[in-house]
């Protein structure tokens, strides 16, 4: 009896020391949170660094996954394996889902047909393109990126924004920028932007607050064996919901009043500071194409997203900083037919996508004639 009371109490001894030292360690984690341990990755070692950044609702079925952990989706990413050579010219495509190419394999985006159009040189450099588009509408979401990627020194950032990236009010609400309030509040400071710091909550930092991030990044290393053995990277459907073209007499947009669009309405300057704080790189800022509707009410609104009076006032209020900014700045907003788009107002068809690749390699070869 007294051997069993000493066992009961040894075995007590060790589950309370194994609590105790898991609680110890759990907030000890929070002092290792600056530890960028997304940057551990396979990818680019023992996996193929991914045409995109990691994205994907259904893992299962597209051998991808939607994460927040900016670490370890740019070192999934074939940028993180390229060294670069004092011979090469890096161009970077950003943007939203159009420009991260829903239902287009990696092949036929915009930045797949671009690698395979383009065969000159920039300033006696060889060109290389990486596609670092992301699907959500935010500039505020793609300055987090670049800022990532800054170490891999692009040469030329072509960055497509549109309306929707732009709404002042949304920013801090893209999922990808609410997760990462330590990098959201760097780039903050670092690029003088107008927003309120993130609140930190450290219990956010421990493990307990951690492991839905840790284990996507382990599931990321899991799904990209999958990704390499198949190409497969997202679900493409043979049969989609074409996108809106009859409307409601709606002239609503974000509960702006009708002809009331204003330049502080826009997050432009999230757009110029980051031109700023890239000296040494070059940037062209294209208004991507959008689907013009013909269908009901047509003359109210363009597409699902935008009645003409705010999409129109936008145009405007840009064309007219941006020239003022003397920056880079392209309007692409009608250069593909409505026939060739897909299941939104900016996802494009093969041929869509085709009529942007060959405009948007004009402008880099204007622009390398120009440098040289």
């Amino acid at each position: 009896m007294k051997n069993n009371n000493k066992a009961d109490i040894s075995l007590k001894r060790v589950v309370i020391k194994s609590i105790l030292l898991f609680i110890l360690l759990n907030f000890l984690f929070i002092f290792l949170r600056d530890i960028p341990y997304g940057k551990i990755s396979l990818y680019n070692i023992v996996i193929p660094g991914r045409d995109r950044l990691p994205f994907g609702e259904t893992p299962l079925e597209s051998f991808n996954l939607t994460m927040s952990n900016l670490d370890a989706m740019i070192s999934s990413h074939k940028i993180s394996a390229d060294k670069k050579t004092e011979d090469d010219y890096r161009i970077i495509i950003i943007g939203d889902s159009s420009i991260w190419g829903f239902i287009q394999k990696p092949e036929n985006t915009l930045t797949g047909l671009l690698e395979k159009k383009i065969n000159f040189q920039c300033r006696g450099k060889n060109i290389e393109v990486f596609n670092l588009g992301y699907p959500s509408q935010s500039v505020l979401k793609d300055l987090l990126i670049l800022n990532e990627i800054k170490p891999y020194t692009p040469n030329l950032v072509v960055w497509f924004i549109t309306l929707e990236s732009l709404i002042s009010k949304e920013q801090l609400n893209i999922p990808l920028v609410k997760n990462n309030p330590l990098i959201l509040n760097k780039v903050i400071h670092d690029y003088q932007l107008n927003y309120p710091p993130s609140t930190i909550n450290l219990l956010d930092y421990t493990i307990i607050g951690q492991k839905r991030k840790l284990a996507d990044v382990i599931r990321l290393q899991f799904y990209g064996a999958l990704w390499a053995g198949s190409g497969i990277d997202q679900v493409y459907p043979e049969n989609y919901t074409p996108a809106q073209r009859d409307f409601d007499l709606d002239y609503s947009y974000k509960n702006i009043l009708v002809n009331q669009l204003q330049g502080n309405d826009l997050a432009i300057d999230v757009v110029q500071r980051t031109v700023s704080g890239f000296p040494n790189t070059e940037f062209m800022i294209i208004n991507e194409p959008i689907l013009i509707s013909a269908g009901k009410n047509s003359d109210i609104r363009y597409n699902f997203y935008y009645p003409r009076w705010a999409y129109d006032g936008y145009r405007s209020i840009v064309k007219s900083v941006f020239e003022r900014s003397k920056m880079n700045y392209f309007d692409f907003w009608n250069l593909v037919p409505e026939s060739e788009f897909t299941n939104s107002a900016i996802h494009l068809t093969s041929l869509g996508e085709q009529i942007l690749a060959d405009k948007t390699e004009t402008l880099i070869k204007n622009l390398c004639d120009t440098l040289e």
